[in-house]
């Protein structure tokens, strides 16, 4: 079950990885701005957030395993759409389209892994290293295939890896029983009840680390490797090989982090990857060697981990009948507004350059470590 849900998850995050190595094409191609990509990207993430709420609500009425598996196959008919836009408009519309299908895997799996493994925080772990192989991949291979064939064929690639998996995980999982199949849908979204959840004060505090976080995640995702390109000189397959050690290092420090999590507590995991952000971002900005920007790399790799620790955090606050729309409901909202990452970086880059951008960034993530500790030293219980 867990091999597969992170077979699943690899091929949501390879449909979405797939633009960030080619967005310099993607300008030149259409004549468009970094922030006309990054507005395209902001609206993949935020379709992405808004499908977790329904997506959770639609598992409790029909089960997980078809969920999953619309979320596996569309998102390869999306990538796929993506490649043969003629113009910006469809090509935003389609990156809109990739964000909405791939956005129904995650917190439907996260909450089956969470039912089953009783470290849920190693579960989590684990699943998420399917972005991280998904990382170690995409930028390299869409990179090479974008140089040598162009970006439409590297991006339409994805359906190499989107087909099969999805027959696997077809064939492979067995049927899910619903949990609440007589419950209309109408039932389900309701506002008191999602209002109520959202109030609940350690809830609405985890809400708040997770959309500066997710901010940062994704507004890294979307342009690290422009970045490199832009600010630090490098050729795009660099950049490219440099964005996959990102997301190797990032899905290795998750299964660490959530393990880590399980044993010393959810807060002190998730500042310590803060802190590990803020260093990485201020070292890609103020220096310029390899050994430098690979440290930077790596630490910022160590940052966007969190998630491993940040999810239970969720969960832990959450009945098991809760769980997965509740879930889906809180990833609904943080994304939504963590979708603005995408646009705002591009915004930055082009107003007042990269170190202003990222380094708008690592300041957001100290924020969070302060948040943490006052919530700690104060006994406040968010």
């Amino acid at each position: 079950m867990l091999a597969l849900c992170t077979l699943a998850f690899f091929v949501t995050m390879v449909g979405r990885l797939a633009i960030s190595p080619i967005i310099p094409d993607v300008v030149e191609t259409f004549g468009v701005s970094n922030a006309a990509v990054g507005l395209s990207l902001s609206g993949m993430w935020l379709a992405y957030g808004l499908s977790q709420y329904p997506s959770g609500i639609l598992a409790d009425r029909y089960g997980e395993r078809r969920i999953v598996l619309i979320a596996v196959g569309g998102s390869t008919l999306a990538a796929l759409a993506v490649s043969i836009t003629p113009a910006f408009a469809p090509f935003f519309l389609a990156t809109v389209l990739l964000g909405a299908v791939a956005g129904l895997h995650y917190s439907v799996a996260t909450t089956l892994l969470a039912r089953t493994y009783d470290n849920v925080g190693t579960a989590v772990g684990v699943h998420n290293t399917g972005a991280t192989i998904a990382g170690l991949v995409t930028p390299v291979a869409v990179a090479w295939l974008a140089v040598r064939f162009g970006w439409r064929i590297a991006v339409a690639a994805v359906a190499l890896i989107g087909i099969p998996s999805t027959v696997l995980f077809a064939r492979k999982v067995r049927p899910t029983a619903p949990r609440r199949p007589e419950t209309p849908l109408r039932d389900r979204l309701r506002v008191a009840p999602a209002l109520e959840l959202l109030s609940r004060p350690p809830i609405a505090f985890t809400l708040v680390v997770a959309i500066v976080s997710e901010f940062a995640w994704q507004g890294v995702a979307s342009f690290l490797p422009t970045f490199l390109i832009e600010y630090q000189d490098a050729s795009t397959p660099l950049a490219g090989a440099l964005f996959s050690t990102y997301f190797v290092v990032q899905g290795l420090a998750q299964i660490g982090v959530g393990a880590l999590s399980d044993r010393i507590g959810r807060d002190r995991a998730i500042a310590a990857c803060m802190l590990a952000g803020v260093g990485g971002f201020g070292v890609l900005i103020a220096t310029s060697n390899a050994p430098s920007i690979v440290a930077g790399i790596v630490l910022v790799g160590i940052g966007m981990s969190f998630g491993a620790a940040l999810m239970p955090r969720f969960l832990r606050e959450l009945s098991a009948e809760e769980q997965n729309a509740g879930f889906g409901l809180v990833r609904t909202v943080y994304m939504i507004v963590a979708a603005l990452g995408s646009v705002v970086v591009g915004a930055l880059a082009d107003l007042f350059g990269w170190a202003v951008s990222f380094g708008f960034l690592a300041t957001l993530l100290a924020g969070v470590v302060l948040a943490l500790t006052i919530n700690s030293l104060f006994e406040l219980e968010y």
